[in-house]
């Protein structure tokens, strides 16, 4: 599964790499001018999605689907497995008509070490930023004074090589030539769909240990991304 993970682009670096046609509506920019090191689920990050034309949009990490009867859901629905996308009634809706790109520069998990878990950040060898497959919904409370949240998941797939060594799940990298491809709503074809959810090159990756600091979300600093360091070493997986 993926449930931390980390951005730490500028915002407008954010705008030039996914150039969307515009900002929904509700756009506080503000919200994301600080790097984010440590994400976690029911926090709002920036999200690439298709309504018409491409846009970056507020949301809420953890899905609320449309039939939900509250929003505490959302904390079991931050993965979806890809394998089962276009069978599950939670995910085939939202396959076909509401994916979009959730931009990250490098993710978390939690290796075993007898007793331990140990954490372990993961990132592109040029440290770009780049774009889990996701998928989205809007969900309205049936309360008097109606509550509207737009909330995502983040789809996961079999490990890499790299990935192996830790987990047996990874978050879906979309490669570049492919997101355009997982935007556009005139591909309905799952398994033109499902062929892009593939696991990232490993050779393209590494990974290393990082502070226990990363497993309390409060925490939201360069510690949460600092290498361990062991003699004087930096332990690179790659």
């Amino acid at each position: 599964m993926c449930g931390r993970f980390s951005q730490l682009k500028e915002f407008r670096e954010i705008r030039l790499r996914f150039d969307p046609d515009g900002l929904g509506a509700d756009w506080d920019e503000s919200l994301f001018l600080q790097p984010a090191y440590n994400i976690a689920p029911s926090q709002i990050v920036p999200i690439v999605m298709r309504d018409g034309v491409k846009r970056l949009r507020p949301m809420t990490w953890g899905l609320i689907p449309v039939w939900a009867k509250d929003r505490s859901i959302g904390q079991k629905m931050i993965n979806a497995r890809a394998e089962t996308l276009a069978e599950k009634p939670s995910f085939k809706r939202l396959l076909f008509t509401r994916r979009c790109i959730v931009p990250a520069t490098g993710f978390y998990e939690w290796a075993k070490d007898g007793k331990r878990k140990v954490p372990m950040h993961f990132k592109l060898k040029n440290d770009d930023v780049f774009g889990f497959a996701g998928l989205w919904d809007r969900w309205r409370s049936t309360e008097a004074a109606a509550q509207e949240v737009e909330s995502f998941t983040i789809v996961t797939t079999k490990p890499n090589e790299l990935l192996a060594t830790v987990h047996d799940r990874m978050p879906v990298i979309l490669r570049r030539d492919d997101e355009a491809r997982w935007l556009d709503g005139g591909i309905k074809d799952p398994s033109a769909l499902v062929a892009m959810l593939q696991p990232y090159p490993a050779a393209e990756m590494e990974g290393y240990e990082v502070s226990r600091a990363v497993n309390s979300p409060l925490n939201n600093g360069p510690e949460c991304i600092a290498p361990v360091v062991i003699d004087r070493q930096v332990k690179l997986i790659r």
